[in-house]
């Protein structure tokens, strides 16, 4: 699944011109390309599969076995261009869940994501979540700085209904939209937002080229940046007011925070 070529381009040609991009820039498409993903697919042995074991089971993962009776194994991980989970059914056993509640249900989820290498799991509640999705669903496009010694390089997200965000490198969809590989995935399951208040997100981080902490805050900064949604919907509707370089600045200042 690639990239959209819809981009607001009057924002995207300033934030490839943006302040220290280029030096940064450099090893990021060195590192990225080097661990290109669609020449290294995910081995077989990070397959899911499935737990039979009444005492095991609420969530699918890869590699680990997480004891815990909503885990299911089952799907196997063999799309380079999207290694999330579609659907949360891919991940848990939705049926089990009916009778948790939401604070049992976001323990589940951290629980198992946690310690995991490039894979991150977040919990909102129902009403943040959807209100996520909708704001992304009307202004699909944004991008992220990646700060590094000296310098930084830009990454460009793509929402893509019904419940994910790709993201990549600005420069490689400079030179090709169609052809710029996602490094990290954003999905947003809603499935329990209106039973029991809880809306569980993921992030995967399937490139090398971003490290394990840089692709964590790309997923927060998103995330926060859709949820205040000033400068998100400035970026798609009005691109010409959007100060990249503010933009920048401000994000710059917290990265390190």
């Amino acid at each position: 699944m690639m990239l959209s070529s819809a981009l607001p381009r009057t924002a995207l040609m300033r934030a490839l011109n943006s302040n220290s991009f280029r030096p940064a820039a450099k090893e990021a498409l060195h590192r990225s390309r080097a661990y290109n993903i669609t020449t290294k697919p995910i081995s077989s042995s990070r397959c899911l599969c499935t737990l039979t074991s009444s005492s095991h089971t609420m969530i699918k993962h890869e590699h680990k076995r997480y004891n815990s009776p909503y885990i299911q194994f089952g799907q196997k991980r063999s799309n380079f261009s999207f290694a999330g989970p579609r659907k949360l059914s891919d991940v848990m056993k939705v049926d089990l869940l009916q009778d948790k509640s939401n604070t049992e249900i976001s323990d589940v989820w951290m629980t198992y994501h946690e310690g995991k290498e490039k894979v991150h799991g977040i919990v909102m509640d129902g009403k943040k979540g959807r209100n996520l999705l909708s704001k992304a669903a009307q202004c699909p496009f944004f991008i992220q700085p990646v700060f590094r010694g000296e310098g930084h390089f830009m990454i460009v997200s793509q929402f893509q209904t019904p419940n994910y965000f790709l993201l990549a490198l600005l420069e490689d969809y400079k030179m090709d939209p169609a052809a710029a590989q996602p490094i990290l995935t954003v999905s947003v399951f809603d499935d329990l937002a209106e039973t029991k208040d809880v809306v569980l997100l993921r992030c995967d981080i399937i490139n090398r080229g971003i490290e394990d902490d840089e692709g964590y805050k790309l997923c927060q900064n998103l995330i926060n940046d859709y949820l205040e949604f000033e400068g998100v919907h400035m970026f798609n509707k009005k691109p010409d007011a959007f100060d990249v370089d503010e933009f920048v600045k401000e994000k710059e200042q917290k990265w390190n925070e």
